[in-house]
C-alpha cells in the first residue's frame, strides 16, 4: 500500500520529495505542481526515470507506470535505453547508406572505390530496400535483393552483401538497430557460387632476366614504367603518381610519400624501402624511374 493518497498530494505545498514505496516519489515544487520520479537500481547503478508531470500524471497512472518500469527491469530490459531509441528519428536505408558513405569516404584513397561504394547500393540495393526503415531490413529482404545476381553476377552480389552489413552494422552501433546485421543466415538462403579462379598467369622468376632484356629494346614510356614497377615491386598507381621530388638519383633511393600509399606510411619508415644499390643494380634499374619521371610530372 503506497504512502501517498489522492487528498494528500492536493494538500502539499511544501517544495521537496515525497515517497510513495518501491522507489516511486513525487518532487513536489509547488502546491498542485511536481513531477513523479521512479528511483532505481540497475546494473549496479542508481538511476532516476521521469514519470510524467503531477498535472497529466495522477497517483494510479503513476503507480501503474513504476510498476511496469520495475517489470522490465527484472527483464533485463533498460528502460531509458529503451526511451532513448524510441524518440529517436530511424532512417530509411538509403538515407542510413548515404551517412556511412559520407563519414567514411575519407578514409577511402582510391577514388574509383568511394564512388562504386555507393553506386553498386543504388544499383542493387535501393530499388527493393532503400526506403525501408534500417530496424524493419531482416534476413528475407536482403535475400531477396542478392538473388536475382547471385549467380549471374557472383562478386558483385558479394559486394552489395558486404556493404548491406556494413550499413545495418553502423545502424546497430548508432541505436537504430535491435541487432547487428543478419548476413551469417543468408548463406542457407542463397545457393552456392561456383569457384573461379581469378588469380592471374605469372612470369617465372628464372624468365624474368630474358624478359628484362626484350623489354629494354622497346622504346616507350609504357616500357619505362613497366621496368620500374618491376624493378621496384611497387604498386602500378605508385608509379604513375611518381614525380622528380620523390627521387634522390645519387643516393638510387625512391621515397613515396605516405598519401600515395595504400597504408598510409612513408616508403622510407617502412621495414624494405624501395631503393636501388648502386654498387650492385644496373645503371639503366637506377634510372628507369628517372625516365618515367618527365620534366612535366613535377
Amino acid at each position: 500500500m503506497g504512502k501517498l493518497t489522492a487528498l494528500k498530494i492536493r494538500s502539499l505545498a511544501e517544495p521537496g520529495r515525497y515517497a510513495d514505496g518501491d522507489g516511486l516519489f513525487l518532487d513536489v515544487t509547488g502546491k498542485g505542481t511536481g513531477r513523479w520520479i521512479l528511483r532505481i537500481q540497475s546494473n549496479g547503478r542508481r538511476r532516476e526515470i521521469g514519470l510524467g508531470s503531477l498535472k497529466t500524471v495522477s497517483l494510479s497512472d503513476a503507480r501503474d507506470a513504476a510498476f511496469l518500469m520495475r517489470k522490465k527491469i527484472a527483464q533485463g530490459i533498460d528502460p531509458v535505453a529503451e526511451r532513448k531509441q524510441e524518440r529517436q528519428v530511424i532512417p530509411t536505408f538509403r538515407r542510413a547508406a548515404e551517412m556511412v558513405h559520407e563519414e567514411h569516404e575519407k578514409a577511402w584513397k582510391n577514388g574509383k572505390h568511394q564512388n562504386q561504394w555507393i553506386a553498386t547500393l543504388k544499383t542493387y540495393a535501393f530499388p527493393k530496400m532503400g526506403d525501408r526503415l534500417v530496424s524493419e531490413i531482416e534476413g528475407p529482404l536482403i535475400r531477396d535483393v542478392l538473388a536475382p545476381i547471385w549467380l549471374a553476377k557472383p562478386e558483385t552480389a558479394r559486394r552489395v552483401r558486404q556493404r548491406i552489413g556494413t550499413v545495418l552494422d553502423w545502424s546497430y552501433a548508432r541505436g537504430f538497430r535491435a541487432t547487428e546485421a543478419p548476413m551469417r543466415s543468408l548463406s542457407k538462403g542463397l545457393p552456392r557460387q561456383p569457384k573461379k579462379d581469378n588469380h592471374f598467369a605469372a612470369l617465372p622468376y628464372a624468365s624474368v632476366p630474358d624478359f628484362m632484356e626484350k623489354l629494354g629494346a622497346r622504346e616507350s614510356v609504357g616500357r619505362v614504367a613497366l621496368e620500374a614497377l618491376i624493378l621496384t615491386a611497387a604498386r602500378s598507381g605508385e608509379i604513375r603518381g611518381a614525380t622528380w621530388s620523390e627521387l634522390d638519383l645519387e643516393a638510387a633511393l625512391w621515397t613515396i610519400p605516405a598519401e600515395r600509399m595504400k597504408w598510409g606510411e612513408c616508403t622510407s619508415c617502412l621495414s624494405h624501402p624501395k631503393r636501388w644499390p648502386r654498387s650492385s643494380a644496373p645503371r639503366s634499374s637506377r634510372l628507369a624511374l628517372a625516365t618515367w619521371c618527365s620534366p612535366v610530372r613535377t
